[in-house]
Formats: C-alpha cells, sequence, structure tokens
C-alpha cells in the first residue's frame, strides 16, 4: 500500500512537471519591445528553436516516465527506483527554467527605455565584430546584454547549457556602467575575439607555435608559462586593438583600473594577465599592428598612473621580464598563420588600412566637414574613430558620449527597417508568384 501510494505521488509530480512546462510561452508572445530594440530575427528563431525543441523531448521524457510508472516494470520498481528515475526528470526540468532565465534575461532588458535601443545598436556593432573578408565561417546570431558587474563575459555559440544541451546563440554580458563611451566597444569586441577564435579553433595550434618559439619570447618558463596560460585572453585583446585601434587599449584601462595592489599582483594560475602587464600588451599589439608613437606614450600614462616600485625588488623583476617579452608575443599572434584561415595571417584579416591612427585621424576631420560621411562607416570604425578622437583629446567626453548615443539608434533604427524592408519583400515576391501561377 505505501509503495503504491509513493508512486501515486511520483506520477502526479511527473505531471505537475508537465503542467508547469506547458507554462512556458515563447518569448515573441510576451516580451514587450519597440521594433527597433527587438534582437535579430535569426537570433530570435534561434532561441525560440532551441526552447521548444528542449520542451517537447521533456515532455517526451515525461509523458514516457509516467508510462514506465503504470507498465508491469514500474509497477514492480522499488519505490527508490521510481524516485531517481524522477530526480533525473527534475534535474533536466531544472536546467531548462535555467535556460530560459538566461534568454530572458538577455532579452527582457529590450523592453527598457532607451536601453532597448542601445541593447540593439550593440548587437550590430558585435555582429560586425564578428565577421572579416573570406571568414571560413558563418557569424553567428548575437544578443547583448547589460549586467552590473564591472567586467564583460560571453556565452559562445554551441557551448553547453544548464541541462547540457548546447547553446543556439552568442550571448555577450556588457558591463552597464560603461554605458555610453567608446570603452564599451572594447569590451563586446573583446569577448568577440573568444568566439572568433573558437571559430577558427586558434587556441591550441598558437599555444604550440609559442611553445616552438619560446626563447624568442623569454628565457625565463615562468614568464613563457604565464603567456601561454592568458593566451586566450591575449588573443582576444589582439581582436580588440585590431578592429578599434587605441579605443581598446583606452577600454582596457578603464577596466582594470584597481587599486595597486590587485593591479601589479601576479597570481601563479590566474586566466587573466596581470593588470599592469595587460595595459602594455594591448599597446604592444597596437604599436605591432598600427606603429606609431602614441603607444609609447600610452604606456607611459599607464606607468605613471602604476608606478612601479624598488627595482630591486623581485616581484617588480619580473613583471618587467614580462614587459620584455611582450613584442615578441605581439609578433607571435599577428603573424600566426592558421589552419583555418588557409595561409593567411591574423594582421591580415583585421581592417589594418583603415586603422592606423593617421588614417583615424584624418576621417574624424571629414566626419567635422560633413558629418554625413559618419553614415559610411560600420561600428567598429566609428568606435575607432572617437576612441583615436578622444586619447588625442579632440573629442570631450560629453560629446562623444552624446554622439555614440545617435550612432547606436541610427543602427538599431536601420537594422528594424532593413528586416521590415526584406519581410515586404518576401511577402510581395509570395504574392506575385502566387498571382503569376493562377495567370
Amino acid at each position: 500500500m505505501i509503495a503504491r501510494t509513493a508512486k501515486a505521488l511520483l506520477e502526479h509530480e511527473a505531471y505537475a512537471l508537465r503542467a508547469r512546462l506547458d507554462s512556458v510561452k515563447p518569448f515573441s508572445m510576451h516580451m514587450p519591445m519597440v521594433m527597433a530594440a527587438a534582437i535579430s530575427p535569426t537570433a530570435m528563431t534561434a532561441v525560440e528553436q532551441h526552447v521548444r525543441d528542449y520542451s517537447r523531448r521533456l515532455r517526451h521524457l515525461i509523458d514516457t516516465y509516467v508510462r514506465w510508472l503504470r507498465s508491469p516494470e514500474g509497477q514492480a520498481a522499488t519505490p527508490a527506483a521510481a524516485q531517481r528515475k524522477f530526480a533525473s526528470l527534475r534535474l533536466l526540468f531544472a536546467g531548462m527554467l535555467s535556460q530560459f532565465d538566461i534568454f530572458a534575461e538577455a532579452i527582457t532588458q529590450r523592453s527598457e527605455h532607451d536601453y532597448g535601443v542601445w541593447l540593439s545598436g550593440l548587437d550590430v556593432l558585435a555582429e560586425e565584430a564578428l565577421t572579416f573578408p573570406g571568414a571560413p565561417y558563418q557569424a553567428p546570431p548575437v544578443i547583448c546584454h547589460l549586467n552590473p558587474s564591472m567586467g564583460g563575459a560571453i556565452r559562445r555559440i554551441r557551448t553547453p547549457l544548464p541541462g547540457g544541451t548546447a547553446n543556439p546563440v552568442t550571448i555577450i554580458r556588457v558591463p552597464r556602467e560603461r554605458m555610453i563611451g567608446s570603452g564599451i566597444a572594447a569590451s563586446i569586441v573583446h569577448e568577440c575575439g573568444h568566439q572568433v577564435a573558437a571559430l577558427l579553433e586558434l587556441v591550441e595550434p598558437l599555444r604550440t607555435e609559442m611553445r616552438d618559439r619560446a626563447m624568442e619570447i623569454s628565457d625565463d618558463p615562468h614568464v613563457v608559462s604565464s603567456f601561454l596560460r592568458w593566451l586566450p585572453e591575449c588573443i582576444s585583446d589582439f581582436w580588440s586593438v585590431g578592429l578599434l585601434g587605441i579605443a581598446a587599449s583606452l577600454g582596457v584601462m578603464t577596466v582594470v583600473s584597481l587599486p595597486p595592489v590587485f593591479v601589479v599582483r601576479v597570481e601563479q594560475n590566474g586566466s587573466h594577465p596581470t593588470p599592469w602587464i595587460r595595459v602594455k600588451q594591448s599597446a604592444a599589439m597596437g604599436n605591432e599592428l598600427y606603429p606609431d608613437l602614441q603607444w609609447a606614450k600610452l604606456a607611459a600614462v599607464w606607468e605613471q598612473l602604476y608606478p612601479l616600485s624598488s627595482p630591486d625588488d623581485p616581484h617588480v623583476e619580473r613583471l618587467r621580464r614580462m614587459e620584455r617579452a611582450l613584442p615578441a608575443v605581439a609578433k607571435i599572434i599577428a603573424d600566426f598563420r592558421p589552419p583555418s584561415l588557409a595561409g593567411r595571417s591574423l594582421r591580415e584579416i583585421v581592417p589594418s588600412a583603415t586603422r592606423r591612427p593617421m588614417n583615424l585621424r584624418r576621417r574624424f576631420e571629414s566626419w567635422k566637414s560633413d558629418g554625413k560621411r559618419i553614415l559610411a562607416d560600420d561600428p567598429t570604425a566609428v568606435f575607432a574613430i572617437t576612441g583615436q578622437a578622444k586619447f588625442d583629446g579632440r573629442l570631450p567626453t560629453q560629446e562623444e558620449s552624446r554622439f555614440l548615443n545617435q550612432c547606436l539608434r541610427r543602427w538599431a533604427l536601420r537594422r528594424a527597417l532593413d528586416t521590415g524592408a526584406r519581410c515586404a519583400n518576401s511577402i510581395t515576391s509570395k504574392k506575385i508568384g502566387r498571382a503569376a501561377f493562377a495567370t
């Protein structure tokens, strides 16, 4: 009698799971947002399809479990065995809700006043940062969302979500405190660098290359091992500098501007470069790609902000050894030719012709003479130009924020109108096709 009661309770709980699962509605039916704030149709379709497939699979498993409970095999099983099966179902259900919450957190912000449209503009920036001429992959759909943390983060496409299924989109978390300024681009493009590195399968082949050329980096094995451990972050910083120029380095400075003890501390097993080294590394990468005196100036400013103590300090000497290795590390990364690029090096896929400091300065002057020229520039170029102008002292912070606010809105609106136009053209084409067939 007790065993029968236990299994009846488990069946009841299984149906309760199914009822809660049925209450999960598609995002497109309950997420209010203006058209310009919406995520891309590709991203929305991918998310909705993913949630629907997971829900369908879970319903099937619940129904299968109930049938098993009622079968002779289930009737003969112990309550403990039935409970174990039910516990597995609950874990899958919890994973489904966790996934739903991840997507909901990213999408519900689109209904916030101003922020929704800005986020849509940042989606456009991120989508561009994932592409380059002749890319051997199709760029994934992107959803950006804000977070109160100080740093950015990314959930790359096809990486595991709670519950074990693969992420259908790229989700980029950006710091709320960085809205709006050129620094926000540094966070987003850095995170895009992680996605590009995964799509091009860069990390392990480049790590092998660095091991083979270790003596070019340093004769100190601890220095070499540090850069090998930091390599994923180094690649992402390279990608950010490659697309944004000095705007990327200024963004890194903002992120790692912490109390001195945290900036100069070298963690034995840390995955991120020591903050003091990271800013110097960004400048070294910039100088490797776009040689200019400004990179030495930036490095000198950073050392004024965070001067090192006595040169006799072993801790300081270790930082100096790492600093001396930076030009070699930057060159190895820039010249690396991964199999996925069929002979091209990493420096050949960044837009070097348009990101040289003198070209960015000229472009800023052309904006001042003819504001319509801004419309001809891609989002990463716009942030690179404004970041350069800010570093040169030619763009006040208030004007930068106001200008980038307008740009984000413009990109969001343009994408919304382009999407609407494509839908309208598709409908018109179908009507024309049906009319021609009828004729």
